[in-house]
């Protein structure tokens, strides 16, 4: 029997990439919006009680509207807007991080996926607190390069406007108040006692990121080397498919540069540690509409369905 699957949002573009990647699929039956009546909540209401699981591709108070829609039923909800993130009840979608996580994502109603850049924080944070590396207290910082499809359809549409404002050709940083959106979930999920400072840059580039985080040797709770935290990361991601770490003689940290689009249109994140004795970078590179959206949308609900995790993706 096919898994029935309404995507809610699939206008935007993580539901435009789930859509995508279920046209390969037999085992899944897509439920399809008219696109006069894809903001009615009479017919959303209905195709989301139809359905086995519902995507949430949509604005944070649209999804909200479409969890109450839900109410009273069983399909299960895989939300990737900010709206649920920290919310109690919702398990958080990111299954390396510890069979806990995989466990609540499996049996769970309510998925509240990542966002893009907690992602790549949080890859790097959580197994240095979960294991007393870093300090609680550690003021962590953090800074992140973007592809514009982050930003949505209008951000796309500017860049690809042929009479767009010079500054479109460089890179932009911004969130200069320190209130990102993403900031809540890093902070929650990693177990932070403060916020992070994040200085977020998007580019002129389609799709990719690198998010890094800068330590000092020093202010850890034991002496670490690039070489001793790509151990680390290396046996604590162990059989993550996903995941992959950066070997000691990494052809792209060794060129000295690590391009934001380096894994565009890769399902997986991979993680880098470089620097010195003194000063580490941690740095992640993923691909932000892959494993910072759609691509992690999907493998939760792979997770779900008890079927292999990367079953429609790509790695």
């Amino acid at each position: 029997m096919k898994t029935k699957v309404f995507i809610d949002g699939s206008e935007g573009t993580t539901g435009l990439r789930i859509n995508e990647r279920f046209q390969k699929r037999d085992d899944i039956e897509l439920l399809h919006i008219s696109p006069e009546l894809r903001k009615d909540p009479v017919e959303r209401k209905r195709l989301i009680h139809e359905s086995d699981i519902t995507f949430l591709c949509l604005p944070d108070e649209a999804a909200r509207e479409s969890v109450a829609l839900a109410e009273g039923e069983n399909a299960v909800i895989i939300d990737t807007s900010t709206a649920h993130r920290t919310k109690e009840g919702w398990a958080y979608g990111f299954p390396e991080l510890s069979e806990a996580h995989k466990t609540a994502i499996a049996q769970g109603k309510r998925i509240a996926v990542p966002g893009c850049y907690a992602t790549g924080f949080i890859s790097l944070v959580y197994p240095l607190i979960a294991e007393g590396i870093l300090q609680r207290d550690y003021p962590v910082s953090s800074f992140a390069i973007s592809g514009y499809s982050g930003a949505g359809k209008k951000a796309i549409a500017a860049y690809g406007d042929a009479d767009r404002p010079r500054e479109l050709s460089s890179g932009r940083e911004y969130a200069l108040t320190q209130q990102h959106k993403h900031l809540k979930e890093m902070q929650k999920i990693t177990g932070l006692a403060r916020t992070p400072l994040f200085s977020p840059i998007i580019d002129d580039y389609y799709s990719g990121m690198v998010v890094s985080v800068q330590l000092y040797a020093d202010m850890l709770a034991k002496r670490e080397t690039p070489e001793s935290l790509r151990q680390y990361y290396a046996d604590y991601y162990k059989d993550k498919q996903f995941i992959k770490v950066s070997a000691a003689d990494d052809e792209t940290a060794a060129s000295g540069f690590l391009a934001g689009n380096g894994l565009s249109g890769w399902d997986g994140l991979k993680i880098y540690a470089t620097g010195n004795e003194e000063r580490i970078v941690l740095s992640s590179q993923f691909d932000n509409l892959g494993k910072g959206a759609s691509g992690a949308a999907i493998q939760c609900m792979n997770i779900i369905l008890g079927c292999d995790e990367a079953k429609g993706l790509d790695l």
